[in-house]
This record gives structure tokens, sequence and C-alpha cells, in this order.
């Protein structure tokens, strides 16, 4: 119910809804407030790897076609030119963060300390295997909730499996950066779409299928859960 409730929250103040799950648990379960939210910040960080390694797996199955439509869509020399500046880029801003005392600088280099001791977390919980297991089983779920949704659209009949992946990474980027995606979900798929010419239509269609239903599931889960949780830990005291 915290975890439901926490998603539903999530729709009104991105990210909100994790402060909130760790509250409930704190509330109801009496889990002291730092270490609950210590468990979602290792849940986020496990997220990110899954994240993370889908990117790598869809670049390793669909690397010819990508860098063919990268050649055919943009000059060799401009591809290599925005490669060369965005490795430049990322070693001065390795040199800058690391040498540097500023705030931002400061802010950035706990973030990142923060990071990896989440990462290294996970390997010295009780009970790692189980956690691995089920991140990567969530995850996969989600990737096929994606796929078989196709079927709901007949225009995305034999979609290839490459064409999911970048779509669904594209939605979960529009969720990650608006609240629960409202708006941009769709758009997000039409823009993985349409580099394997499926027309906009039938696209925007799905973006709009997967997204409707998975947040009125969020919704009405959400909503029963903040309603039920006070009369639940009620009735268990």
């Amino acid at each position: 119910m915290a975890v439901f409730s926490a998603y539903l929250i999530n729709y009104t103040v991105p990210r909100a809804g994790e402060v909130a799950r760790a509250s409930i648990l704190t509330t109801y379960e009496g889990v002291p407030f730092e270490k609950g939210f210590g468990t979602i910040v290792s849940e986020r960080v496990a997220d990110l790897i899954a994240m993370s390694v889908i990117i790598l797996v869809t670049l390793f199955l669909q690397f010819d076609f990508i860098s063919s439509f990268l050649i055919e869509s943009f000059h060799p020399k401009v591809i290599f030119t925005g490669v060369a500046a965005l490795v430049l880029l990322f070693l001065f801003f390795l040199f800058y963060v690391k040498k540097s005392t500023s705030k931002i600088a400061v802010k950035i280099k706990t973030f990142f300390l923060g990071l990896t001791e989440g990462v290294l977390s996970v390997f010295n919980m009780n009970k790692k295997w189980p956690f691995v297991f089920h991140t990567l089983f969530i995850w996969a779920m989600y990737v096929l909730m994606f796929y078989v949704t196709t079927f709901s659209v007949s225009e995305l009949d034999g979609i290839p499996f490459g064409a999911v992946l970048i779509g669904f990474i594209s939605a979960s980027f529009s969720i990650a950066a608006t609240n629960g995606g409202i708006g941009s979900y769709p758009i997000a798929v039409y823009a993985a779409f349409t580099i394997f010419n499926i027309p906009e239509d039938p696209s925007i269609a799905f973006g709009w299928i997967v997204w409707t239903s998975q947040t009125l599931l969020l919704m009405m889960l959400g909503g029963i859960s903040l309603l039920f949780l006070p009369v639940y830990n009620n009735k268990d005291q």
C-alpha cells in the first residue's frame, strides 16, 4: 500500500512519492525514516542499473540499424565531431568535479558518492540475490507488458523487438522527465517508432493505450491504498 500510494503521489509532485513512502512506513510500521528512505535509494540505484543494461542490450541488438540510421541522417563528420565533443565534455566534467571546491562540484561529488554507496549496499544487504532477482523480474515484466500491448494495435503487427525496446526506453525517459509522462509519453513512443518508419497514428494510439492503462491502474490502486491504510492499521492494532 505504501508503494502504490507513492506512485499516486508522484503524479502530483515528482519524486515526492518516495518521501511519502518512507513516511508511511515510519508512521504505520515504525521503520526509521532514514532507513526506509535508504532502502528506496538502493531500489532506485538498482533501477538505474537495470535501465542501463536495457539500453546496452538495445544498442547491441540494434547496432547495425542505429549506426545506419545515424549515417543516413547525419554526415559522418558531424557524428565524429559530436562524439568527440561529448568525450571531451565528459573528461572536462570529471576534471572539474575532481579539482573544484565550488558548491556545485561538491554537491555533484556527494551525489556520485551516494550513488556508489547505494550500489555497494546492494551487495552488502541480507538476501541480496532475491533482491537482484526481483529487480530483474520486475523490469522484464515491464518490458514484456510494453511488448504484449503492441498486439492491441493491428498496424503494429510484426513490429521488431528492437523497435519495442527503443520505444520502451524513450517512454521511460518521458516518465522520469515529467509527472508520470502526462502528455509526453505517446509523443516519446512516436519519436522512437518513427525511426522504424512506423506511421504516426498507430504509434500515438499505442502510446496512449499503454500510458492510460497503467495510469488508471496506479490511480485506482493508489487511491484505495491511501484510503485503506489507516483502516487496516487501526484494525491491526
